[in-house]
């Protein structure tokens, strides 16, 4: 099959062949050498015992420590080998996975995105596992079942009849085990996400009284995730335990038989090669015995593979387009409409306006109207579900975001700030330049603050910022918005967590931002910023009722406090 028609994560794990190919020749090796303590046994009672010589006796012996050392050698070969292919399966697909889960949550899909990490670690992990050294232990377990028919053609059949009921085993695991591990590992992944989101709105649900409520919830999940493992453990157990009965069994009637067809006559050999067949019948089922029991991990691996698979289906890679001069900000939109990702619920409705460089735009709407979801247009997260948002009259959700982003600076109205310090946050987890990040700082009035504390821009935020106020959050997220050289700065609620000291270092800001020429989007429910506005946007249930310079669109809605329908104010045409 040609690569490029398979999908994107078996194709990854066909490139690691050269890897599987010295494995698999390793396991041939350590199958053979695996015959060792059989052929020594055979030898002792042949030569040994009859000749009672020591010298054989002790050249036999060494020979056999030999074999075990270069057996434990070659285990580590393949150990280290499949390591390795491990590590290049994770080069190759690494970043390819984590930016799927990252556009899949900003596509509506968080919990998707977030098992495709873990079913990516499966998948890796699996490779360097113990059930996939046993699963390239089963062609040379074959090729001992041939050693048996080379022995006496009665054992080997056997010896084939019980490597074929063990399949049949594995088979009945599969079938039995693995609708309810399915089930399991869903039920795990819900139980996972809720606790998640409990925990991280932890105070909420310590001050309303909302965690014994939130505990039985989690109970009930977890009760079904346990249910169901319990019912596929049974089952695994059950086929386990009898797939080492087979085993067992089988080395002990290989003998049997072999005592049956020396007393008989039909076999002219020596009663060892009988012992030896007993053992090699024991070591050719070994790896079917050692899939069978750990046909969990099997099973785990396999789903995970095919979510995988389906998660990169449906978010496709990036396809690399042509590189873009830097935005001057000329910000437009056109007949824009947009609901949440993975919602048919319509948000906005055909928006048009435009926004000259360098000019100051306030958004302005009650509460639900649709401005934080603008902003999300207008920064290029969410797509348009129909017409457009252009910056220099690009689709702005098309741009290439590596090389937009340090032209773009944005502020969410929950800001979301990462475990580090206040000077990997400023720098956007970036190469950290100090001058930049200072001057970011010192815009937002930060600088002097952060100097108050002890590590001064060393100083550790912890997890979303939990060691900081919400005012000092965020300042901290106003310096990453306008960190570096930006041409287009989208603020959502900027000062809703300052204080009047806060919100005057915010207005100085913004007029700075205007002399530099850069574009401001601003949404604000407080008229103490609107006079750094040059144009306004009033939004009613996601349409834009009221647009153009900023005097006209304050003089038309102190006129109509709360109009029903009012009449948008024309948009006015820049060249």
């Amino acid at each position: 099959m040609n690569n490029d028609a398979l999908p994107e994560v078996r194709q990854a794990l066909r490139e690691q062949k050269p890897f599987f190919q010295r494995a698999i020749a390793f396991s041939v090796a350590i199958g053979a050498l695996m015959l060792a303590p059989s052929f020594y046994m055979l030898e002792v009672y042949d030569r040994v015992v009859n000749s009672r010589s020591v010298m054989t006796l002790a050249m036999l012996t060494l020979l056999l420590a030999l074999a075990y050392f270069v057996l434990e050698f070659l285990q580590w070969a393949r150990t280290g080998t499949l390591r390795m292919a491990a590590e290049s399966f994770d080069g190759k697909m690494g970043t390819r996975v984590y930016d799927a889960v990252f556009r899949a949550n900003l596509s509506g899909a968080r919990a998707t995105g977030l098992r495709g990490l873990q079913d990516f670690a499966n998948v890796r992990d699996f490779i360097f596992g113990g059930s996939a050294a046993a699963l390239m232990d089963i062609p040379m377990a074959l090729l001992l079942i041939g050693v048996i028919f080379w022995i006496d053609t009665t054992l080997g059949c056997f010896s084939l009849v019980s490597a074929c009921l063990q399949g049949a085993i594995a088979a009945l695991n599969k079938r039995a085990s693995g609708p309810p591990l399915g089930k399991a590992n869903e039920a795990n992944t819900r139980a996972q996400n809720f606790v998640q989101a409990a925990l991280k709105n932890g105070e909420v649900v310590q001050a309303m009284g909302m965690a014994e409520g939130l505990r039985r919830h989690w109970l009930t999940a977890q009760e079904d995730m346990l249910g169901n493992q319990a019912q596929a453990s049974d089952r695994g157990s059950l086929y386990s335990t009898l797939a080492k009965y087979v085993q067992i069994v089988s080395g002990s009637l290989t003998l049997g038989i072999g005592s049956w067809l020396i007393l008989s006559g039909e076999f002219g050999g020596s009663p060892g090669v009988m012992l030896m067949a007993s053992i090699i019948t024991g070591r050719a089922l070994a790896p079917l015995v050692q899939v069978i029991t750990g046909w969990r991990n099997v099973a785990n691996a396999r789903a995970a593979l095919e979510r995988l698979e389906a998660l990169l289906t449906r978010i496709p890679a990036r396809s690399p387009g042509l590189s873009l001069p830097p935005p001057k900000g000329l910000l437009q939109a056109e007949q824009a409409c947009a609901a949440a990702p993975g919602s048919n619920f319509q948000i906005l409705h055909n928006l048009s306006f435009a926004v000259p460089p360098g000019k100051t735009l306030a958004i302005v709407g009650p509460s639900a109207s649709g401005k934080s979801s603008l902003a999300h247009l207008l920064v290029g997260v969410w797509p348009c579900a129909s017409g457009k948002v252009r910056l220099d009259g690009v689709d702005i959700f098309t741009w290439d975001k590596e090389e937009l982003g340090p032209c773009l600076g944005y502020l969410p109205q929950d800001v979301a700030l990462f475990d580090g310090t206040l000077a990997e946050n400023i720098a956007r987890f970036g190469e950290v330049d100090p001058a930049r990040v200072e001057e970011a700082a010192r815009r937002v009035g930060l600088h002097e603050i952060i100097h108050t504390m002890p590590q001064a821009y060393d100083t550790e935020v912890g997890a979303e910022g939990v060691t900081l106020s919400g005012g000092m959050r965020q300042r901290v997220g106003l310096a990453r918005a306008l960190y570096g050289n930006p041409r287009l700065v989208v603020l959502d609620e900027p000062n809703a967590n300052l204080d009047d000291a806060g919100e005057v270092a915010l207005v100085a800001a913004l007029k700075q931002l205007r002399a530099d020429g850069v574009t401001v989007a601003l949404i604000t429910h407080r008229t103490s910023l609107l006079e750094v506005a040059d144009l306004m946007l009033a939004l009613f249930d996601g349409e834009a009722k009221l647009y153009g310079p900023r005097n006209e669109v304050l003089a038309a809605l102190r006129g109509q406090p709360a109009p029903a329908r009012p009449q948008p104010v024309p948009i006015p045409r820049w060249a």
